[in-house]
């Protein structure tokens, strides 16, 4: 069995995937896709997988990691995982947002707008209810979200996208993580790191939305939950907040999550076939709200999920949930990813 790892513009992101595969002993080549030549490489090498490492930075790369991906997949029909429906909602807002009210599943409202004076005429139609949350179409941990409390705020926001220097956004580090000094120090250790940072937040800034603004009702938590899907392996844990927000916060509190979470987000992943995914959810009154998902995740522990302090993994086997002991997100989770795949794609 042969393997490509699908990498994009960022320098290094193939290396979790890297180390997965050389676990295995297993035959792997790295194409970058944003190379021109990135199509010969494939169809020279003649892989039976593709391990997808999808774009997430900005919206150029995003549209060319999702373009090409679609070719491979549904020209020339290659097995790739995550599976192209996952990567194509993956740091796509706007798009995620269609697709959760496409398949009905339980989500905040959500309003996208590509005028100014639609957007406007919105916001002077008294249907708001404020606060609202304001979102980038790209942003991992946070870094475009946010939080308009009045209706001026708002005004202001959108004119500032369409008229103005673009949604707000985080550009720079996240001061959020704490411990600003201590990192900073980490990283002036260490000088590849730090231009590898330095790059990221130069593309951050060079990558302005200006064409679109995304709201999205405002849902009042003081945690989500952050379940993840890998193959037929589940995990939950509560994302505290810090400050007014989770996204990015790193505050985590585990224990055991709810067995009717788990069969929401099973019968959400089951249905649509995704089988990498890490679904941050709203609890409500009125049921679970989908917030966001994601193929490719952060994981600032070594474990996604702990019960009774013990550190493990849901099975849904016999019509029931099982909880398995053991140590299954080495590698930042790589490694099940992997499993997860081959198991797929041998079926």
């Amino acid at each position: 069995m042969k393997f490509v790892i699908l990498t994009n513009e960022i320098a290094g992101s193939e290396q979790k995937w890297k180390i997965a595969c050389e676990k295995l002993n297993l035959d792997f080549i790295v194409v970058d896709v944003s190379r021109a030549n990135w199509l010969e490489q494939i169809e020279n090498y003649k892989p039976d997988i593709l391990l997808t490492r999808p774009a997430g930075l900005t919206s150029p790369f995003k549209i060319l990691y999702d373009e090409r991906l679609e070719i491979l997949v549904n020209e020339l029909n290659y097995f790739c995982f995550p599976s192209l429906k996952e990567v194509l909602i993956y740091e796509n807002k706007k798009y995620f947002s269609y697709w959760l009210k496409a398949n009905k599943i339980p989500h905040p409202e959500t309003s996208v707008f590509y005028f100014e004076k639609e957007a406007l005429d919105w916001v002077n139609s008294n249907k708001i209810k404020l606060p609202i949350v304001a979102k980038t179409n790209i942003g991992a941990s946070g870094s475009g979200v946010v939080i308009l409390d009045t209706k001026e705020e708002l005004i202001n926001y959108i004119q500032s996208t369409f008229s103005g220097k673009g949604a707000t956004k985080r550009v720079g580090p996240n001061l959020k993580k704490g411990r600003v000094l201590q990192r900073g120090i980490r990283l002036l250790s260490k000088p590849k790191a730090l231009f590898k940072k330095i790059d990221v937040y130069k593309a951050r800034a060079l990558d302005v939305q200006k064409d679109f603004a995304l709201f999205q009702k405002h849902i009042p938590h003081s945690f989500e939950w952050r379940v993840v899907r890998m193959g037929n392996s589940f995990f939950a844990h509560k994302k505290l907040m810090l400050g007014n927000m989770t996204s990015g916060s790193l505050l985590k509190d585990y224990g055991n999550p709810p067995l009717e979470l788990l069969d929401f987000v099973k019968a959400i992943t089951d249905k649509h076939q995704l089988f990498s995914q890490a679904v941050d959810v709203f609890e409500t009154p009125k049921g679970y709200l989908v917030n966001e998902m994601q193929c490719i995740f952060g994981q600032s522990d070594a474990y996604q999920m702990k019960v009774d302090d013990c550190v493990g993994r849901y099975l849904y086997e016999n019509e029931s949930w099982k909880f398995e002991a053991g140590d299954f997100n080495t590698n930042e989770s790589y490694d099940l990813r992997l499993l997860s795949a081959i198991e797929l794609y041998t079926k």
